[in-house]
């Protein structure tokens, strides 16, 4: 038994020194890209220079992405208050072809239409690219970049890590409140949370 302990502390302890070392580091700069939007128009992170940007990791499939876009609204209603901010969020789904959660761009337009997402705009990352450059782990997983295109937020949607909607109303929204930070010209309290939900379908 002792032996058995012993290892998952090590495995535990591994896997925390593994999501420490492999993620991006917060108050550093965000590494650009270029991916293409549902309407066929081509984007760079360094076009929205200026404005603060939120990346949200999806796969419409993944009970975690359900929890706060069938079950609650709780997803897009925090788009929706950030995009009044005049912040600019930005979907992204690296879901590799014919992995779970590759929609084509029909199926993903109507899935945003029936959960209500208002995200600036969706991408497909079907080679997993950039999901890898910011090694996106989950779905969802999010990160928040200063007008100045500084890395100011990573990790998970809220405080409570379960598929349970009713977990919603008991969580922090890390999103909000370190959103409410930034334009309070505050530090951000949580700035690195580990994200929670279905892995990335790479």
């Amino acid at each position: 038994m002792k032996r058995v302990i012993s290892f998952l502390t090590a495995a535990v302890a591994l896997a925390a020194a593994v999501f420490a070392h492999a993620s991006l580091e917060v108050g550093k700069l965000a590494p650009d890209f270029t991916l293409t939007d549902l309407n066929g128009q081509t984007h760079t992170l360094a076009s929205f220079k200026g404005k603060t940007v939120v990346l949200e990791w999806v796969n419409p499939d993944c009970p975690f992405v359900k929890k706060h876009y069938e079950k609650s609204t709780n997803l897009p209603d925090t788009q929706k208050a950030a995009l009044a901010d005049g912040v600019v969020w930005l979907q992204i789904n690296s879901a590799a072809p014919g992995k779970e959660g590759d929609y084509d761009a029909a199926k993903a337009k109507a899935w945003q239409q029936r959960v209500g997402a208002s995200a600036t705009a969706y991408f497909r990352d079907q080679n997993g690219k950039v999901g890898k450059l910011y090694d996106a782990r989950t779905t969802p997983h999010l990160f928040i970049i200063t007008p100045d295109g500084t890395l100011a937020y990573q990790g998970g949607i809220d405080s409570i890590r379960s598929a349970n909607a009713g977990d919603i109303a008991k969580a922090t929204n890390y999103v909000t409140t370190a959103l409410a930070e930034l334009k309070s010209g505050k530090a951000v309290t949580h700035a690195s949370t580990q994200p929670y939900g279905c892995s990335v379908k790479y």
